[in-house]
Formats: C-alpha cells, structure tokens, sequence
C-alpha cells in the first residue's frame, strides 16, 4: 500500500459537506481523510506528512474551538498535534472564526465559501505545515551531528564562534595550539561545515544540547 506525500483532514458532523469537500478535494489531486467528529480525528492514526485540518466551528460533542485547545496540548486527549488548521464558520460565527485565529487557525470561511477560496487556504496550509516538518528535520539532523562531537571538540567550537583564534583558545583550555587545530579541523568536518559562518549557524541550531 503507497502511503501519500500529503493529507487534508476534513472534520464535519455534516455528511454531504464531507463529501461534496472530498470530491474538491480529489478534483485537484489531494488526498482527504474525513472525521464525522472531533473526537474520532484526534483518535485516529494520522500518517506523518505535511497536512492540513479543516474542521467545522460547531459540531456535537467536542466543538473546534475545544479541538483546536486540545491540538495546542492543553487537554487530556493526548500530545500537542503540529498541524495548520482551517476553521468553518457559520455566517453568523465570524467572531467565533476570529478567535479561533487567536488560539492558532491560519484561517476561517465564512460558509456558503467559494471552492478557490478553500484550495488556496488548504494549499498554503500544506506549505505551512512541509516547511515546518523541514525545519524540524533540519534541527534534528544539527543536533544529532552536534552530539557526535566529543565534548572537547563541542568546547572548541564555541569558543570559535565567539570569535577567539586558535592560539587564545589553546591558552584558554591549556592546550596546545596543534591541539586546537585537529579538534577544529574535526568539529568542520563532523558538522560538515565549509565556514565560520556555517559553523556560527549550526552551533546556534544546537543551542544548548
């Protein structure tokens, strides 16, 4: 079974505005999941690539505005979930849609909305969320190479950042300045950096670690 590049999550109690979304959705070549409620979407198996959850306001049971708190982590349902969310409203929900951009939508319609007005909201959803998981890819992998430095060379390398030469940092640590070469040839090598400024960039990646 092929697993897809990206997901659209569609939650609405709703069935044929389920539906009528998929066959948009499918019309332009995005795969959709569909929730009858919030509680069955924060339930179920959801693949880790960019996506994007569009969900009605007002639903039984847990509303979006529950959701979205429950999706920031601040419920008992589970983790935070990391996805851009896209709010339906009713017409005379718009405030309602107003703060849920406050609590971390990236958007709200108004319904009856208009088709493009949807696909370009789910499309710079899915931008969102692809340059996110990117980052966070991106992290992960500085910091794994971070941690594979010894923690001599970690030392040398902020001491290189902050801008010492080689011969103040061998007098620094008591080292000598060979020393001092070797663990900073290592440090550029284990980080695969080809300058300082790569260097400055990728000990600032690390943080604290």
């Amino acid at each position: 079974m092929s697993h897809p590049l990206q997901m659209v999550h569609v939650i609405d109690d709703d069935a044929a505005l389920r539906e009528a979304l998929q066959d948009l959705l499918a019309s332009v070549a995005l795969p959709v999941t569909l929730y009858p409620s919030a509680q069955a979407f924060l339930e179920a198996a959801r693949p880790e690539v960019p996506s994007v959850l569009v969900t009605d306001v007002r639903m039984p049971g847990m509303g979006g505005m529950d959701l979205l708190a429950q999706m920031a982590g601040q419920g008992a349902e589970g983790p935070r979930i990391d996805m851009p969310v896209i709010v339906m409203t009713a017409h005379g929900d718009i405030a309602m849609g107003v703060q849920a951009m406050k609590r971390g939508a990236i958007d709200f319609l108004t319904k009856p909305f208009r088709d493009q007005d949807l696909l370009d909201a789910v499309q710079r959803g899915l931008d969102a969320d692809r340059q996110r998981r990117d980052a966070a890819a991106r992290q992960a992998r500085h910091l794994a190479q971070w941690q594979a430095l010894t923690p001599g060379e970690r030392e040398v390398a902020r001491l290189v950042v902050q801008g010492l030469l080689n011969k103040q940092i061998a007098g620094e640590l008591g080292l000598s300045e060979i020393t001092i070469k070797v663990r900073r040839a290592q440090v550029m090598r284990k980080l695969g950096a080809k300058t300082l400024a790569d260097l400055v960039r990728l000990v600032d990646a690390a943080g604290d670690a």
